[in-house]
């Protein structure tokens, strides 16, 4: 049942990361996005580590070190490299290419180190998805291309890719509630200089701790819960493709609770993009369980 449940478990953890841009809209001014990411993994982390010790503590007998490292940096690093993409080269163009860029990298680095390539129906899926993400996003507000932002958006596409991957080596062997905490709490660790660096005051307001709870517990802990219940049955660059309906449920939270207007290119992206991860769910379910026993490589403790 799980198995064919795996990418709903997906889709939910993409619906609740679409909800953090317009739950950011709503944080106070003093709020700066890069600090508004490092609060939200911090209050994740520990809402991840008490359930953990809720419900039977954490052994970390065995435990890969390298692997987690891995995914913690990947998590990490794609905070401040997505949201300086968007700052300085544009939400439309920043969102496109980390986002869009994500299942390539994903199929590319599961290819190159676990020697698996995806199969047709991933390479269609995924085509259609990123179409409809080009066509949702790209004229939504003036395109300004700047390479630096574009390389910022690529390393925070690469981050995404290189975490889904890695999850998935570590989803097979210890529990997924085990797994996301120990790593969102590394990741918080990381992180936090940034709340140093940064204004927190914003906090203390009523209106900002209940935001960096909400995107604390519900689009980082609730959300990479099924994240990671999703990757045991299903393959990383399957997931990453699935995730693409982020960016679907982001729009659709501006259309009706912010007020945002879609022309009709940005609807026909839509539909593209309701294609091609229904195309991927139908693939996914019809198939077996997909099991890797190929070599970890990097991913070894």
């Amino acid at each position: 049942m799980n198995g064919k449940l795996a990418p709903f478990f997906i889709l939910f953890a993409a619906v609740l990361w679409g909800t953090t841009g317009t739950a950011q809209t709503f944080a106070p001014e003093a709020a700066h996005p890069v600090a508004v990411g490092a609060a939200r993994l911090a209050v994740g982390g520990v809402f991840l580590l008490i359930l953990v010790f809720l419900t039977g503590g954490l052994s970390l007998t065995n435990w890969p070190l390298r692997a987690t490292f891995l995914a913690a940096l990947s998590m990490a690093l794609f905070q401040p490299l997505f949201f300086t993409a968007v700052t300085v080269t544009g939400v439309a163009i920043g969102t496109v290419v980390a986002i869009g860029s994500a299942p390539v990298l994903s199929g590319f680095l599961e290819w190159l180190f676990l020697k698996r390539r995806p199969s047709r129906i991933w390479w269609s899926s995924t085509f259609l998805s990123i179409l409809g993400c080009l066509m949702l996003f790209l004229n939504k507000d003036s395109v300004v291309v700047d390479p630096i932002g574009v390389l910022m958006a690529l390393g925070a596409g690469l981050s995404f890719a290189v975490y889904a991957i890695v999850s998935r080596d570590l989803a097979g062997k210890f529990p997924s509630l085990s797994i996301v905490a120990v790593v969102f709490t590394l990741s918080a660790v990381f992180l936090a200089p940034f709340m140093l660096v940064f204004d927190m005051t914003w906090v203390t307001d009523v209106r900002g701790w209940s935001i960096v709870l909400y995107l604390g517990v519900i689009t980082t802990g609730v959300a990479y819960i099924l994240f990671a219940r999703g990757l045991m049955h299903v393959s990383s660059s399957t997931a990453v493709t699935l995730a693409l309906a982020e960016p679907l449920t982001a729009a659709l939270f501006g259309v009706f609770l912010l007020g945002e207007n879609l022309n009709a290119t940005s609807w026909i992206g839509m539909v593209l993009l309701l294609l091609g991860i229904g195309l991927l769910i139908i693939a996914t379910k019809g198939g077996a369980k997909e099991t890797d026993n190929s070599p970890r490589l990097f991913f070894k403790a």
